[in-house]
This record gives structure tokens, sequence and C-alpha cells, in this order.
């Protein structure tokens, strides 16, 4: 099975002072040794780029030079798979923000689960499965 990673599974993964830095690293580990892929999109990078590096999140953020090196370090392990958004992935965004009446705040969350479901993928890992409620069948792996 592949899933797609969600920022704050990355987030959690990378910093040390996040509650679910174990659990999450974990659960990553134990899906790969089970024979599980792992999925990013450039979305999660940049998120994770951007949360990373705010001190108002943080105690010790990562410099933006650390959190690009982070971000470029799991965009180009062997063990994950690089999914990009395409024309479907677009035109079932817009079908999901529409039938479900999404604001602006599920925006990222409801393109990152398009660009997952364009690509095969129905397993999504993250912290914040509410963020993923209703999508069409998606099941949420929460550590």
């Amino acid at each position: 099975m592949i899933h797609g990673l969600d920022t704050s599974i990355l987030v959690a993964a990378e910093l040390l002072e996040h509650s679910s830095h174990q659990a999450v690293k974990a659960k990553i580990f134990a899906l790969l040794a089970e024979g599980d892929e792992i999925a990013i999109t450039p979305l999660v990078l940049t998120e994770f780029m951007h949360a990373v590096t705010d001190r108002k999140r943080f105690t010790i953020p990562l410099t933006m030079d650390e959190a690009r090196d982070v971000a470029q370090k799991w965009w180009t392990l062997k063990d994950v798979k690089q999914v990009m958004p395409d024309a479907m992935a677009v035109a079932q965004f817009f079908v999901w923000h529409r039938s479900h009446r999404l604001g602006r705040k599920r925006l990222q969350d409801t393109l990152l689960a398009a660009t997952y479901r364009s690509a095969g993928i129905h397993s999504i890992l993250t912290l914040n499965a509410a963020d993923f409620a209703g999508l069409d069948g998606f099941q949420c792996i929460v550590p």
C-alpha cells in the first residue's frame, strides 16, 4: 500500500520538540518495514518549510536553509514516491471544494488529497484526520 504524507507528519518526523516525534518516526519505519511505500508532493514540502521555520510555532525552529535541505532530502529519498498534481487532481479539487462547500482553511488539504487520489493513493498518514473528513473514502492513519 502507498501512504501519502501530510505536512503534519513531516513536521513531527523532523522536529525533536514535536510531541508526536517518536510515534511518527516509529510508524513510518513500521510501514516501510511491512513493505508499504510513502508518497510526497511538492505542496507538502513547501508547507513543511513554512511551518518549521516559524518561531511562533516552535521553540527551536529550523533555519530556511535547514528546512530546504530537509525537504530536499525527503523529495529525493529512494523509499519515497514523488507525486505531482495533474489536471485530474485539480479537477477533483474543484469538485470536492464545491460539493463539500469548503472554505479557505481547507484549500491546501483538499488539493493535497486530490493529488494523492489522482495518483491512485487512498491512504494518508496524518496527525489531522479531520482535515480529510468527507473526501470520499481516504483511510487516514494517525500514529
